[in-house]
């Protein structure tokens, strides 16, 4: 267990799913590195995107939510929601802390730096983009659908799906996949948590490029509602693949067997949920299912 806390760990995703990986693996500190996905347009997050412009908070706000170690009055004000009837219902200051950052023209890796000292966190966490895109999918009908609120509750299914604009991946993303050991993709939504920071070409070359590295798909516990969760694990793995460029995933890390498919892609299978929240990934079974595969 002691060679773990030696390894580079890239963790791609969103809010709830990448939160839980970097909390599992946060014992090697800045070895551990999350990119997260910018282009949330609901809650408060949206209401902000709307008013203020610029990327979407919401889910590195999350991710750094579940990387508090030890409670203080500083963590307590960053995971502040507001409530009443105003204006202000429903936002979380976190997202307005690091709104305000980015408006004092302070570059968001480093609005994420200041909080991340402010909490003392060592995870890295680096946002896709630091230039705000939307998502838009292509239904089967030929019709677009704009937002990723309205991709998750899409009653048709998905030919394609892109992000507008296209903008250039973070450098520190970049620099983070190339320097990696693992690259970790999910667990999460996977049309709005997983697939944008994959849909970056950048991205998608990075993990292309990195022959050494072990790319791991962590499969959901519970299933997912709206398109996502009509798409059987073979259509997911192989939309991540062609993300990549053709790059193969060289394991995916499942809670149930999946023999029609187990010839083309190897599976390892661990009871991950947690004892008290069966829909929820443990961190400490997380954590030990990543570590196993330094031994395949």
């Amino acid at each position: 267990m002691d060679s773990y806390k030696h390894k580079k760990i890239v963790a791609i995703g969103g809010g709830h799913g990448l939160g839980r990986i970097l909390a599992a693996i946060k014992g090697i500190g800045d070895n551990a590195t999350g990119i997260v996905t910018t282009t949330d347009n609901g809650g408060s997050t949206g209401r902000i995107r709307h008013c203020q412009g610029g990327i979407a908070w919401g889910d590195t706000r999350n991710c750094i939510n579940q990387l508090i170690t030890d409670p203080t009055v500083e963590s307590t004000m960053f995971e502040y929601r507001f409530k009443g009837a105003g204006e202000l219902h429903g936002h979380n200051l976190g997202n307005l802390m690091l709104t305000a950052l980015d408006n004092l023209s302070v570059r968001p890796m480093e609005a994420i730096r200041l909080i991340r000292n402010m909490l003392k966190v060592q995870v890295n966490i680096v946002p896709m983009s630091e230039h705000p895109s939307d998502l838009k999918a292509l239904a089967v009908d030929g019709n677009w659908v704009h937002g990723e609120t309205s991709v998750d509750e899409m009653k048709q299914d998905l030919l394609r799906l892109e992000l507008d604009p296209v903008v250039p991946a973070t450098n520190e993303a970049i620099v983070a996949i190339d320097q990696a050991d693992y690259i970790v993709l999910g667990p999460g939504s996977f049309l709005t948590s997983i697939m944008p920071p994959l849909l970056l070409p950048e991205i998608g070359r990075a993990i292309l490029n990195n022959r050494t590295a072990k790319v791991i798909f962590i499969e959901n516990i519970s299933p997912e509602d709206g398109p996502a969760g009509r798409m059987k694990i073979k259509q997911k793995l192989e939309w991540c693949e062609r993300a990549c460029q053709g790059r193969k995933i060289d394991v995916a890390i499942v809670d149930n067997s999946h023999p029609d498919v187990e010839p083309e892609w190897f599976f390892f299978k661990a009871d991950l949920a947690s004892p008290n929240r069966e829909w929820r990934h443990d961190r400490e079974k997380l954590k030990n299912a990543i570590v196993a595969q330094f031994d395949h």
